[in-house]
């Protein structure tokens, strides 16, 4: 059985979707059998991975709004070990046009359950929201990573975050636990960067990731590229970062 993982933050710009489309490839380049999920209106992991693209089939849209099989949705890449579901801005609408669905919670949790096995991990990339989409993600997750930028004002709203996690495990999903939170944006040459681990630290503890992701002009520049840090500079102190990630990820999943 494979494990579910949710990137998660309703607060935008925190580095969620370069996280999760970092961490799909750092997985597939280590053999392991990896379907990435764009769950997204912006499509932003849609567009970090259009590089590795052999061919545009269907996207989440057609499954979670129109009922149509997901294995039908699947996007193959020029990676055997990496597929992806891709978003579309149709998803914008997905609020309202869910709202007389019936279970509208677990439309993705039932479609998952047809191709669950074929893969070794599946990762979320959720909206910067906590609606119907969101939730649809946690319902059908079995761990969560929360990304947290390393600025000014970087715990703000997570206590919403949080309350919905407890609401979602409480209702839908009793077995959704937090695998860990992720400090990106990181600067050790600044001491707020420093100031805000040592809070977070102080919430968090043992679920605080000892990998930071550090600010990184190489890791800004690869989704323009359509393809993530690893495959735009191997080197670059990003995408070591992210195979650092991927490791501890896999420790804490077994």
């Amino acid at each position: 059985m494979s494990k579910i993982l949710a990137f998660t933050n309703q607060k935008g710009g925190v580095g969620k979707t370069t996280s999760a489309v970092n961490v799909a490839l750092s997985l597939a380049v280590t053999e392991i059998k990896t379907l990435l999920i764009d769950l997204d209106p912006q499509a932003n992991a849609t567009t970090g991975l259009a590089d590795l693209f052999n061919d545009s089939r269907g996207n989440i849209y057609e499954t979670i709004l129109k009922g149509e099989g997901i294995e039908n949705e699947i996007t193959k890449t020029s990676f055997p070990t990496l597929d992806i579901i891709v978003s579309t801005n149709d998803l914008v609408g997905a609020e309202i046009e869910l709202v007389n669905v019936l279970a509208r919670e677990y439309q993705l949790k039932k479609a998952l359950e047809n191709i669950r096995d074929k893969y070794d991990i599946i990762i979320i990339d959720c909206p910067p929201s906590l609606g119907i989409l969101t939730i649809n993600a946690l319902t059908a997750s079995d761990s969560i990573v929360i990304p947290i930028q390393c600025e000014y004002y970087a715990l703000e709203g997570l206590g919403q975050l949080l309350n919905t996690v407890r609401l979602v495990q409480r209702n839908l999903n009793e077995n959704l636990e937090i695998i860990g939170i992720l400090m990106t944006m990181y600067d050790s040459r600044l001491n707020l960067s420093k100031q805000v681990v040592n809070e977070v630290n102080s919430f968090f503890k043992e679920k605080l990731f000892k990998t930071y992701i550090h600010r990184n002009v190489r890791l800004s520049e690869a989704p323009g590229f359509g393809k993530p840090a690893l495959l735009y500079d191997a080197n670059s102190t990003g995408a070591q970062n992210y195979m650092n990630l991927t490791e501890e990820i896999l420790q804490r999943v077994k």
